[in-house]
């Protein structure tokens, strides 16, 4: 559907082995900086239980999850705005991401050298924070340069977006990323058209050792709490190299071991999903044939833009859906049966698609 989430952070942090975790997809991995240059990508599906009841109730032979495309981007440095490590071109790759996966080393091993020095997750996440914010006051200046004329002959709109730009200016000289400034509804409209890359949502990824896994407890993630609870953003913490292993396992072998650690699901599973609902997205159900498939929209999306997301036909020639909740659905025990009883609603192009919709739309083109 789209939705990239950028796996970022200091080099040796541990964000390949998450990535081929994550998307099974092996990635070369070394313990020296910059083993990764070009980003590696992989498309991650979105458990989804409801998604699986419906199917079994339709009889599918095919099931779609919804998914997220994951990004593993090289590990930024200390003057990687001014093009240290290759720092401009890992930038521009963060630049075209929907939501940051900030992975902080969590873990103690003397194998793995740390950039710089010993780990300290202030100290990382500040690196990584300074260096984007680098970038992005040079973004502002190239766009404060564009506005000169409209701003000498006292254009309206020159003198609002130069306003604007002093005020993103002061908050990014204080060392705070742009997505923390306050700001009304319009103001944010103008900030997310610049592109910035402080501006991405962010969840903080603790990558943690099995101890603090079976402990519970991590220094490190006790640390960040107080950093994202003031910028309104989630912390996890998720130990990589065991997800690793997980990946592999039949599905019965990896039960017996997230039981071993007192574990309810797989970290992966749990950060997909939060990825999923910070990015304020809600899946709707179709089923069509033998398929039955997930679609992950923006919450607040019409009828008729969910339409367009199945194909562009139907928002086209949309006329109109018909809608169930997946667990009404169930109770029915089918489409049909719904339909008698009068469950399956019909709604037109303007209704807001729910979280856990079954939509049947009706066009014609």
């Amino acid at each position: 559907m789209g939705f990239k989430c950028g796996l970022v952070g200091l080099p040796n942090v541990g964000k390949s082995t998450l990535f081929t975790a994550l998307s099974r997809m092996p990635v070369e991995r070394a313990i020296f900086p910059f083993s990764t240059v070009e980003p590696n990508m992989g498309t991650v599906p979105v458990k989804d239980e409801r998604l699986l009841k419906v199917a079994d109730l339709a009889g599918s032979e095919k099931i779609t999850p919804a998914t997220l495309t994951v990004v593993d981007i090289a590990g930024l440095i200390k003057g990687a705005s001014r093009g240290e490590g290759l720092g401009n071109r890992f930038l521009a790759h963060i630049r075209e991401m929907d939501l940051l996966l900030h992975v902080v080393r969590g873990f103690q091993s003397a194998d793995v050298p740390h950039l710089p020095g010993d780990p300290d997750p202030f100290r990382d996440i500040e690196t990584v924070d300074l260096e984007l914010i680098l970038a992005d006051l040079a973004t502002l200046e190239k766009r404060r340069e564009k506005l000169e004329h409209g701003i000498k002959s006292r254009s309206k709109e020159a003198l609002y977006e130069g306003g604007l730009l002093d005020k993103l200016f002061s908050h990014l000289d204080a060392g705070k990323p742009a997505r923390t400034l306050p700001a009304t509804a319009e103001e944010k409209a103008v900030i997310d058209s610049w592109q910035l890359l402080s501006s991405k949502q962010v969840i903080y990824v603790i990558n943690v050792g099995e101890s603090e896994i079976m402990s519970g407890e991590s220094a490190a993630e006790q640390a960040v709490q107080e950093l994202a609870a003031k910028r309104g953003e989630p912390v996890i913490s998720i130990c990589a190299s065991l997800e690793a292993e997980l990946s592999d396992m039949e599905e019965e072998e990896s039960r017996f071991f997230l039981d071993e650690y007192g574990l309810q699901d797989t970290g992966l599973h749990r950060l997909i999903r939060l990825g999923y609902d910070y990015l304020g997205l809600v899946t709707f159900f179709t089923i069509k044939g033998i398929e039955a498939r997930a679609w992950p929209v923006k919450r607040g999306t019409s009828a008729r833009q969910g339409a367009g997301k199945v194909h562009s036909d139907m928002e086209r020639g949309f006329i109109a859906a018909e809608v169930i909740d997946w667990e009404e659905l169930l109770k029915y025990g089918s489409l049909s049966a719904a339909k008698e009883k009068g469950a399956l609603r019909l709604e037109g192009k303007e209704y807001i698609i729910a979280d856990g919709d079954v939509i049947l739309f009706r066009f014609k083109v």
